[in-house]
């Protein structure tokens, strides 16, 4: 049985078309490279380590991962986002696409050295299902890295009412084909992200509470980014937010232990290893 939606993953091909990740900077690249994958020592792995990427959209996290590792997996269940990948990934011989989704990873179960889904599971109908599967797919002792959308657990009352509101224009601007879509988000991105990026900016200068601004991460980030991230945000059909309790429940439910979550933005990365038995 399928676990997808799939107007969402119809969303995100038509998404990773649109921007494919080429425009960015090799600098702002390494700096999310970066951070998704803090917790997750390569040097750890096995030689020539074997693992998947969950959900591998553009490709832009696997062409990282891809000269670290003896061979890597990159599975989507958007065509037109394999399509993108493909041409990212080119080069690299160590590389096998496979069309499916997390219900159908194309992959035997105990096998891999290692595997990471990022900002994939939350836009999946049961995410912890999918964790499992995910897991399944793991050697004794494998870490998994994810990244899922945090469910504003530590920021106050204000904030998580501002993102309700913004939930709202959400759920109308994701139904709209993909020309109005990427149009209205560009313009949420001119309107919104990048004032807010501007006004944190000058807050961080003065050595004022940054953390407290909404959005005020992307003043590291390029206007390219705020528009992917606008599309992204506001243009997918189906999202889910979790609390760091909840994450830790599910990550530890799907068989994985020693759960660790990197301490800042974004929230909330984490990573475990499967359970020896």
């Amino acid at each position: 049985m399928q676990n997808i939606d799939k107007a969402t993953v119809e969303g995100f091909g038509e998404e990773w078309a649109a921007f494919d990740q080429t425009a960015m900077s090799h600098e702002e690249w390494q700096h999310h490279f970066d951070g998704y994958f803090s917790l997750l020592d390569f040097s750890r792995l096995p030689a020539k380590a074997e693992g998947f990427d969950l959900g591998c959209g553009s490709g832009r996290w696997a062409a990282g991962v891809v000269p670290k590792v003896g061979k890597l997996h990159c599975i989507d269940p958007a065509a037109a986002a394999l399509d993108v990948a493909r041409r990212r990934l080119k080069d690299s011989t160590n590389v096998q696409f496979h069309l499916a989704d997390a219900a159908a990873i194309p992959l035997a179960d105990g096998s891999q050295d290692f595997g990471y889904s990022l900002g994939v599971l939350h836009h999946i109908p049961d995410t912890a299902q999918a964790l499992r599967d995910a897991v399944t797919k793991l050697k004794p002792g494998a870490p998994f890295l994810t990244y899922l959308y945090y469910a504003f657990d530590q920021r106050p009352a204000w904030f998580r009412a501002t993102w309700k509101a913004s939930d709202t224009v959400r759920r109308g601007i994701s139904k709209l084909p993909i020309g109005p879509r990427k149009a209205i988000t560009s313009m949420i991105a001119a309107t919104v992200y990048w004032p807010a990026a501007k006004v944190a900016t000058v807050v961080d200068r003065l050595g004022g509470n940054v953390d407290a601004i909404p959005l005020s991460s992307y003043r590291k980030y390029s206007f390219y980014t705020m528009r992917t991230d606008a599309l992204d945000r506001f243009g997918t059909r189906l999202e889910q937010r979790f609390t760091k309790a909840q994450i830790q429940a599910m990550m530890e439910a799907a068989g994985l232990e020693d759960v660790r979550f990197r301490d800042g933005v974004p929230y909330w990365v984490a990573i475990g290893t499967k359970k020896r038995v």
